[in-house]
């Protein structure tokens, strides 16, 4: 039979499945780029909340280390007067009262300042933990702007190469059915391969075997045809030489007229012979039926 269909359509096809695989790979580049700095911009903004809330424990620690220090003065100078004061006491009640007032005093003083060389050393390693913090954001900062300066730049040889794509796709799918088109754009998306060949009447896609009329209507190129399981366009490839090609026709595909009249007529005889062999049986059973009424009518006749 002969072709109907324009081979150069399957060969438009195949020059758009190779444009489009390609414009939908520049297209995955183009939505991955973000993805990319992803990582930086979630360390960055990590290191930057550690550095507000280390800044704000650093103001907190700073302001009770002030406290410290005011306490400190004062227990100082309670326990100076008292000490100045013991040159100028009269009685024995105001020397036990400034004894009292040193002792205090004194004390206190002690763990203000243990206390506040505590706090000044945590204060101290906060602010060098503060600065690191600041050098490392700034570092990151700089990864980051020069990072998203390399991926504008990709982007944009990226987005003229898929600008030239689309030229071309657009001039390759004018010589194409807009509806078989857009079904193949929508395969080419997903298999990244949307026309394969039949051979022997096996789908180069997905590697299943055709049914037998359909891989003959593939063969035969009078329409665009879709593989049943996984939606590609068939194309017939030719065997080489030397290769043994199956190919179908409805008189080999095999149907209920290939049976023999033989055939039949044994299956025929089978059934017949149950028929027969159901007839005998019950034809046994009548004839017993029959002797035993013979029997009861003569043993009716003898009793009487």
């Amino acid at each position: 039979m002969e072709k109907t269909l324009d081979t150069k359509v399957f060969d438009n096809l195949e020059k758009l499945q190779v444009v489009l695989s390609e414009k939908y790979q520049i297209q995955a580049k183009i939505e991955d780029v973000p993805k990319q700095l992803g990582a930086q911009e979630e360390l960055l903004a990590r290191l930057k909340k550690e550095y507000i809330e280390k800044n704000s424990k650093y103001e907190a620690l700073k302001e009770k280390v002030d406290g410290l220090k005011t306490e400190l003065e004062e227990a100082v100078r309670l326990r100076e007067e008292g000490e100045k004061g013991m040159d100028n006491i009269s009685t024995h009640r105001e020397y036990e009262a400034l004894e009292k007032q040193i002792s205090e005093a004194g004390e206190k003083e002690g763990g203000l300042r243990k206390e506040l060389d505590k706090e000044e050393k945590n204060l101290a390693e906060l602010d060098e933990a503060i600065k690191a913090d600041e050098s490392w954001i700034k570092s990151q900062e700089k990864d980051l702007n020069e990072a998203r300066a390399s991926l504008d730049k990709e982007t944009g040889s990226l987005k003229k190469e898929l600008a030239s794509l689309e030229k071309k796709e657009a001039n390759i799918g004018a010589n194409i059915d807009s509806e078989i088109k857009y079904k193949f754009e929508r395969i080419i998306q997903r298999n990244n391969e949307g026309i394969v060949n039949v051979k022997n009447g096996v789908c180069g896609g997905c590697h299943m075997i055709l049914p037998a009329q359909f891989a003959n209507e593939v063969r035969e190129e009078n329409e665009i045809l879709f593989c049943p399981y996984c939606s590609r366009i068939l194309r017939w490839q030719e065997s080489k030489d030397g290769e043994e090609e199956t190919y179908y026709t409805i008189d080999t595909a095999g149907s209920l007229a290939d049976l023999d009249d033989d055939d039949l007529l044994d299956d025929n005889d089978d059934d017949d012979d149950i028929i027969e062999g159901n007839d005998g049986a019950e034809k046994d059973d009548d004839l017993l039926d029959d002797e035993e009424e013979i029997e009861d009518s003569d043993e009716e006749e003898s009793e009487e």
